[in-house]
């Protein structure tokens, strides 16, 4: 008997599936360094203690992508490990902060199967929910995924595509308990920017850029314990290349996006995310924002700023997302459109 996991292939799902995942993970202050060493972040509250205890949060949490990337992590063995590619997130929201010491673990439902016209893979929707210790949802999500078939001759699914919101309403995100901005301090989290210093319609071009590497990507993968073998083994796709863990994009992004959004400390919601085309070693990562939304909170001197974050390979000082054909422009990584808390 085979004890060893292939992994789940297309026509292993059914829709109303649910899945366990397995490996629950503690989360240690060794996840908010190494996060600090992969990505150039800067935001006051992960990085320092007593800026977290002035604002409400004690213990510090560590960023909100940690947390997202180790939930994430567990359902790729059951979910992704033979995907051709992740290709999108919804309805993402961050009911509490994790902190050192809280232990994550993960389960998905299937809610949606749609075989592509090739015949030989389809798209696998999931909707994940992401607990601590104390049984209480971290984060929860959707997403989807294009996952190989293991017979292209197998018989299609009855194609079932759900209905996701297209932004998490403002009256639905949850801000942390305790999180109080009233006594905020500008000079210690870096720019003086607040709420109403943002319009709707703004760009902000977030200037810096990172080199991708082979090793940093594969030890960030790593890290989330995420096993999918596009990341790292080069006998995995026709080309011999490793494709760049998207995650990894969407972090690199979120760290550069300081330079003008310093005070968007914590990240709210995920309203939606794609990734557009696919990145790998060697690229030149940069990132640019723009400002959909504005909301206010019931906390105190807390409001929410709705921004579309995006990630290019190379430099765009354009910050246009389409060209004149509605077409992704050239050199378009990542469209992740989110929610996230900023000082009134």
């Amino acid at each position: 008997m085979n004890k060893t996991n292939p992994g789940n292939f297309f026509e292993d799902f059914a829709v109303g599936q649910v899945i366990d995942h397995a490996t629950p993970r503690t989360v240690t202050e060794g996840d908010r360094a190494l996060y600090q060493a992969l990505y150039p972040t800067r935001f006051a509250i992960p990085s320092s203690a007593k800026f977290a205890a002035s604002v409400g949060l004690a213990p510090a949490p560590v960023e909100d992508l940690v947390a997202f990337h180790i939930a994430f992590g567990k359902t790729v063995p059951d979910v992704s490990l033979n995907a051709v590619a992740n290709l999108g997130y919804a309805e993402c929201r961050f009911h509490r902060p994790v902190v050192p010491g809280d232990t994550l673990r993960t389960s998905s439902e299937v809610i949606g199967l749609k075989q592509n016209s090739n015949g030989r893979t389809g798209v696998v929707y999931v909707r994940s929910t992401a607990t601590n210790q104390r049984g209480e949802t971290a984060l929860d999500w959707a997403r989807w995924v294009m996952v190989h078939k293991r017979d292209a001759a197998a018989p299609a699914p009855e194609t079932v595509v759900p209905e996701l919101a297209d932004v998490v309403a403002p009256a639905d995100l949850v801000v942390p308990d305790g999180l109080d901005f009233s006594a905020y301090d500008v000079v210690a989290a870096g720019e003086p920017h607040r709420l109403g210093d943002y319009e709707i319609g703004e760009t902000i071009d977030h200037v810096d850029g990172v080199t991708l590497t082979d090793p940093e990507h594969m030890l960030a993968t790593r890290l989330w314990q995420n096993t999918a073998k596009v990341h790292f083994n080069t006998e995995a796709r026709p080309d011999g290349t490793r494709l760049i863990y998207g995650g990894h994009v969407i972090s690199m992004a979120r760290a550069l996006s300081f330079n003008g959004l310093a005070n968007a400390q914590l990240i709210a919601a995920i309203n939606a995310g794609a990734h557009v085309a696919p990145a790998f070693a060697g690229d030149t990562v940069y990132a640019w924002s723009e400002v959909l939304d504005t909301a206010e909170t019931s906390a105190p001197g807390v409001g929410a700023l709705r921004l579309r974050l995006v990630a290019t390979k190379g430099r765009d000082e354009s910050t246009m997302l389409r060209g004149d054909d509605g077409k992704y422009r050239d050199g378009v990584l990542l469209d992740l459109d989110y929610w996230a808390f900023v000082p009134r």
